[in-house]
């Protein structure tokens, strides 16, 4: 972390300062950005001030004095309330328009990790404060070389292990070999230990109206059984074990039998074209230097699903941003649940997956997309036709 690579982007966006703020570890992206490690979860508050010009400034409790130490800038203490608020004004006196970790309306909940009590405290000061989600993503949402690296061999083995599973599944089905969502799931997390894989929770194996629930996860016990004629949907996420790896998170869809029946093969041509609609969408703005906002993808993808009848089973974001965690801080893919209107950046990745969730079934494709100098790419293999398991 570069203090004057944070100050030149305030003055860009017209900032008087970046102020921090945890409590109990609740901002992790305030540690990743600051890249600030502490031993213990502090128990007592903590403030510090990037301002876009001159010498950062550290508020800290006497009982935490060193918390910060590892951040440059001047140090100030407190212990009783009423000298917290003193020590606030006067780190921020002068400052007009500060950012913090907050989102109007909690439009970016990935960003929104400021209570509302700590936010009137600091307009008591007398500034304005304004979202930090521009400046999160910039500082916490690029990759760099060793990131990407990271996620396409998480990808190869990811995109292996759904192979081996949707093989295993045909295998089972033609030995009449009892088969249910846990079973394959269990599969899955097995392939990815092999591999040296990491997933936070997951996969998502889900037959007929299960796909339906786009974040269903099969129960060990009571899962559905998966048998000819069935649509299974897997969705499948995962990071190497290393240190900074990130996420990769993809979807794919098959249909248990040898012909597809013309209602799920409709379907999947409509899931298929608006994923394609997005990605280009995508593509064309980034070969042509033209600004993108992830609302407009996010059009794109629902647009299409919309103009073939299928609007309402759609109801869900086209995509999330991805990183160490994998819904990162970057800009959505989104105009539904929320109107993400943050650019996209160089050196970004996020996922494409819009879906239909009918009654009877759900199909979704997902693909994640990466955004380099000049160029947008689909990272791993993408999904043409339904898998025939």
């Amino acid at each position: 972390m570069l203090i004057s690579d944070i100050q030149q982007a305030l003055r860009d966006q017209g900032l008087d300062g970046w102020l921090f703020f945890d409590h109990h570890r609740r901002d992790p992206l305030a540690y990743r950005v600051l890249d600030l490690k502490v031993a213990h979860d502090p128990t007592r508050r903590w403030y510090y001030l990037i301002p876009a010009d001159g010498e950062p400034v550290k508020l800290v409790h006497r009982i935490e004095a060193g918390v910060l130490d590892a951040l440059p800038g001047e140090k100030l203490e407190y212990a009783g309330w009423a000298a917290q608020r003193v020590g606030l004004a006067r780190m921020l006196a002068g400052r007009g328009r500060v950012a913090m970790q907050y989102s109007p309306g909690c439009a970016v909940p990935y960003v929104s990790m400021v209570d509302g009590g700590t936010l009137e405290l600091v307009r008591e000061t007398g500034v304005e404060v304004v979202s930090s989600a521009d400046l999160i993503q910039f500082f916490e949402a690029r990759w760099d070389r060793d990131k990407l690296a990271s996620h396409l061999e998480a990808g190869r083995k990811v995109d292996a292990v759904l192979r081996e599973a949707f093989g295993w599944m045909g295998e089972c089905l033609r030995g009449g070999t009892y088969l249910n969502e846990w079973n394959v799931a269990c599969f899955i997390r097995k392939g990815f230990k092999n591999e040296g894989l990491f997933t936070d929770h997951g996969p998502i194996v889900a037959v007929n109206a299960n796909a339906s629930n786009p974040h269903y996860e099969p129960p060990d016990e009571g899962s559905a059984r998966i048998s000819p004629g069935d649509v299974v949907l897997i969705d499948l996420w995962a990071k190497m074990c290393t240190p900074d790896s990130v996420y990769y998170d993809i979807t794919w869809t098959g249909y248990c039998g040898q012909t597809v029946p013309e209602a799920v093969g409709n379907v999947f041509e409509v899931v298929r074209g608006a994923r394609d609609a997005a990605v280009r969408c995508v593509r064309d703005a980034v070969a042509g230097g033209e600004p993108l906002r992830g609302f407009e993808v996010d059009d794109a993808a629902r647009g299409y699903i919309a103009e073939r009848g299928f609007g309402d089973y759609f109801f869900h974001r086209t995509g999330h941003s991805i990183g160490q965690e994998v819904h990162g801080a970057g800009a959505n893919m989104d105009n539904l649940e929320t109107h993400d209107e943050r650019r996209i950046i160089p050196w970004t990745c996020f996922s494409i997956e819009p879906g239909i969730y009918l009654p009877e079934f759900g199909i979704r494709s997902e693909v994640n997309v990466f955004v380099g100098d000049g160029e947008a790419r689909v990272t791993g293999a993408m999904q043409e036709s339904l898998v025939l398991i």
